[in-house]
């Protein structure tokens, strides 16, 4: 027997995948806080601790060209380039070892963050939701799979806004690097097929605002662009 929904059923968060219509389902959004030692010291956090994580929800996901509406409750929403890793299988306490193993492919990712929120929930001890975990706050260009791209240990890393360069890194000065990003995650929770990670940013995070154009670029993985539009009435 089929199940029946008493209201319709939302339709499934997915990603383009590059040169192709398939389209990756995104079943969880997991993001790494400060993962890249010049990012901790520009916002004055302790480079020694291990890795934290929160969430998006998997809606929040939108492509490539995308206008992204100025989202409301705050004056201050910065752009963070991420890349993104996407898994085709999954598992509690993955070893480094067995970690490449269970992914998919990768891609261009945004995390739109309305700081001035974040902040002041961190001040306060509250979760970070209301700053990380707002609709459309998880830009992502198309994914390429791992059999194209290899499982990148380094690349150049960067972000322009109107076409000024505001953050240009290396994936190599991550510090806790992807298999190492999985292995931790898995402690925490199972990992399964769909799960997107968005893996930190480099140093050069700032605000955006109505009317930018921002767009990024991942050595070897791909590039994303968006605009960001007027708040919605």
């Amino acid at each position: 027997m089929s199940d029946k929904y008493v209201i319709p059923q939302p339709p499934q968060a997915a990603i383009a995948v590059a040169g192709s219509s398939d389209k990756f389902p995104v079943r969880r959004i997991w993001c790494v806080g400060r993962n890249y030692i010049e990012h901790i010291r520009e916002m004055g956090q302790d480079e020694r601790a291990p890795p934290f994580f929160f969430a998006k929800p998997a809606d929040a996901v939108v492509g490539d060209g995308a206008t992204v509406p100025y989202p409301s409750l705050t004056k201050d929403m910065h752009f963070e380039v991420e890349l993104v890793v996407a898994l085709k299988s999954g598992g509690r306490n993955i070893s480094v070892e067995k970690a490449n193993d269970h992914i998919w492919g990768y891609g261009v990712g945004i995390d739109l963050t309305r700081r001035d929120l974040q902040i002041a929930s961190r001040d306060l001890k509250r979760p970070w939701e209301v700053g990380k975990s707002f609709d459309m706050s998880a830009p992502c260009g198309p994914l390429k799979p791992a059999s194209e791209t290899g499982h990148p240990k380094n690349g150049r890393i960067m972000l322009s806004a109107n076409g000024a360069i505001k953050q240009d890194g290396d994936l190599n000065q991550m510090i806790w690097n992807v298999p190492e990003t999985i292995w931790k995650l898995s402690e925490m929770v199972e990992l399964a097929a769909g799960d997107i990670i968005m893996t930190g940013t480099p140093a050069g995070v700032g605000a955006t605002v109505a009317g930018d154009k921002l767009s990024c670029e991942i050595e070897g993985i791909g590039k994303l662009n968006i605009t960001i539009g007027a708040p919605l009435k």
